[in-house]
């Protein structure tokens, strides 16, 4: 579905943040990477003179004691193998107004900032969004003292922000001298240029102009404190102009950019998170290796209310990610506005929801002070997960168990891994499951229940084909309903579906296991051993399910370890490049022991790089208070 959605969000994310971060984290802060521009004792003092030159009035703009400027340059980032190039212009009228443009080859961004109007121009979609009245003053996008709120503890970004806050108020040079005892600075005589810290060298052509090179990622910025008198914000002849509420246009943008910075610098609050457990009525929170898990058991509401108390925060970083930066960048990518995408999404998913789910997920918003429609609304963003998967067992595995690997790829970049939860529900009235998910949202996308069903699905085409149930929705559905495969067959014989989706279904019970091609007009279960014209020829005691080259060569291992597929050799299928570079989550099943292994991505590693953590569902339910059904099985 987003074929070319992680390489526009990587892009466009890197970008603003080496504009807005990258010059001063590079050439003032000695903890962020770089240090600060000159303090070598024997340096001479001409030459640290010069450069302090060149590059104040840079910094003077950044930090905000110049009430006017323009800034132009380009930004050269490393992306995927190739380097991108993107021209940038900022510039600053007065307090409350500001142009900013990125233009690359692809994508192009125009934002207009006035005391009274912002608009969002996408130039070569031929639209701009236009928002008039207040914004909170949280989620101002006006240029005064925009680094405070910019900032986050969640990000490494935030140690600049005294260093700002020191330059932007005293004297700058004083400032920055007062800082050269921390400085490794060297001086290239040949180069006209200062190696920084090591790693980046710094040139000064002329005072204003600055050009930073760290690796292949090249920044060079001009400024100037003369600007031009600003065009007005509604001006922009030829575009489809769509009309929005300004809070929302302001707070989607700088949280966006906010949520951005702890993504790409997360500071150790998210990378060494506290594994405090918690408990709160029908919930606990436990910690397992470092993996969250929460334990749910209630009415729908008392679930959803648990959820939101356990996970408040998590919640809302997940919610973040997709709505706001993710959501920034879809609507750059697609020209629309992404919460208008999900909301008419929802209104023809609505239908198909059960009411159970509808009530969880309106105590879940409750719980986290968030409009319910807000949370609803988002809760559909699965439908845009892609994935892999199998099942062995038999003459394929070692011991003759079934074994369910599951391949969650998409989109580290989003930072969805800060909200990674483990959920193990007993909802009244229903078969528990564990749905290894992500915190705010309460549907399935890999889940084990205690009758030994698990499932994984594939993302596939057909975006826009929401007249059905959403796939996470029919997922938990099979986990709460199911107890046996023909069942979850079934389900979904009956069932209106959505797009084009590929699951992989088993059932430990009977050692049974089945793959599944679905779109709403159609519905193919390809059994063990099967050919099929997208998947290859059968393999005896064996699903597998992914695209590619990805495909070729799980078929391979799956094919070199018959008969000797054990749990280790499980999750080794399931490592790169079975697993893309964007791998979330992997699981693998032991279904007939109700036990399962995980591993979910860090910030700098994807999931298949990560340590697996090995759970058992029955243990779990045991341990939580509720008493759980009995499962039918062994």
């Amino acid at each position: 579905m987003l074929v070319h959605g992680n390489q526009a969000w990587r892009l466009v994310v890197h970008v603003l943040l080496a504009l807005i971060f990258f010059p001063l984290t590079g050439l003032i802060l000695p903890g962020a990477g770089l240090a600060i521009v000159c303090g070598d004792e024997n340096s001479d003092p001409l030459r640290t003179d010069r450069l302090l030159q060149g590059v104040r009035p840079l910094i003077s703009s950044l930090v905000g004691r110049e009430s006017q400027f323009e800034l132009t340059g380009t930004v050269h980032i490393p992306i995927s193998g190739n380097v991108q190039t993107v021209e940038i212009q900022a510039v600053r009228y007065d307090n409350e107004s500001f142009d900013l443009v990125l233009t690359h080859q692809e994508y192009a961004v125009s934002l207009r900032r006035r005391a009274d109007v912002t608009a969002l121009g996408l130039p070569k979609h031929g639209k701009v969004f236009v928002g008039r009245g207040e914004v909170a003053s949280a989620d101002r996008l006006s240029p005064q003292k925009i680094w405070e709120r910019l900032s986050s503890p969640r990000s490494a970004l935030s140690t600049a922000l005294p260093i700002i806050n020191l330059l932007s108020l005293g004297d700058l040079d004083a400032t920055v001298r007062a800082m050269l005892p921390n400085a490794r600075v060297s001086y290239d005589s040949k180069a006209d240029s200062w190696l920084v810290h090591g790693n980046a060298t710094v040139t000064v052509p002329a005072p204003g102009e600055t050009t930073v090179t760290v690796g292949d990622t090249v920044v060079k910025l001009k400024v100037v404190t003369k600007v031009a008198v600003p065009v007005a914000a509604e001006h922009w002849p030829g575009m489809t102009v769509v009309q929005l509420e300004r809070g929302e246009l302001e707070r989607t943008l700088l949280r966006g950019l906010r949520r951005t910075g702890e993504i790409l610098q997360p500071s150790s609050l998210l990378t060494s998170p506290v594994a405090e457990a918690r408990d709160v009525p029908h919930g606990r929170l436990i910690w397992v290796e470092g993996q969250r898990v929460a334990l749910l058991h209630g009415t729908p509401e008392e679930i959803g209310k648990a959820h939101g108390q356990l996970l408040h925060e998590e919640s809302l970083r997940c919610i973040e990610s997709v709505l706001y930066a993710f959501g920034t960048v879809n609507t750059i990518r697609t020209g629309t506005w992404f919460r208008h995408d999900l909301e008419a999404a929802y209104v023809r998913l609505a239908p198909h929801i059960p009411e159970r789910h509808k009530a969880e997920t309106k105590a879940l918003a409750v719980a986290l002070d968030l409009e319910p429609r807000l949370v609803e609304v988002l809760n559909v963003f699965p439908e845009l997960f892609h994935c892999s998967g199998f099942a062995v067992f038999g003459s394929a595995t070692k011991d003759g168990r079934l074994y369910h690997g599951r391949v969650l790829d998409y989109m580290t970049t989003i930072g969805l891994q800060d909200a990674a939860t483990t959920f193990v529900v007993q909802a009244t009235g229903q078969i528990p499951f564990v749905n290894v998910g992500y915190a705010g949202f309460i549907g399935s996308v890999s889940g084990m229940n205690v009758e030994a069903i698990s499932l994984g699905e594939m993302g596939g085409r057909g975006e826009g084909q929401w007249d059905g149930v959403p796939m996470a929705t029919l997922m938990r559905r099979a986990l709460e309903e199911c107890r046996t495969l023909e069942e979850v067959k079934t389900l979904w014989t009956a069932s209106p579906r959505t797009c084009e989706y590929y699951y992989v279904f088993a059932d430990g019970k009977t050692n049974e296991a089945v793959g599944v091609s679905a779109t709403p007009q159609m519905l193919q279960f390809i059994g063990p051993g099967q050919s099929h014209e997208l998947l290859g020829d059968g393999i005896s005691d064996a699903v597998v399910l992914s695209a590619g080259s990805r495909l070729q060569e799980l078929r391979k291992r799956v094919t070199e370890k018959h008969g000797q597929i054990d749990e280790q050799t499980g999750t080794w299928l399931m490592s790169r490049p079975v697993a893309m570079e964007s791998n979330l989550h992997n699981v693998l099943f032991v279904p007939a022991d109700r036990v399962l292994y995980i591993a979910n991505a860090s910030h700098k590693r994807p999931a298949a790089e990560m340590p697996y953590v090995k759970l058992d569902l029955r243990e779990l339910l045991k341990s939580h208070s509720v008493e759980s059904p009995q499962a039918s099985g062994p």
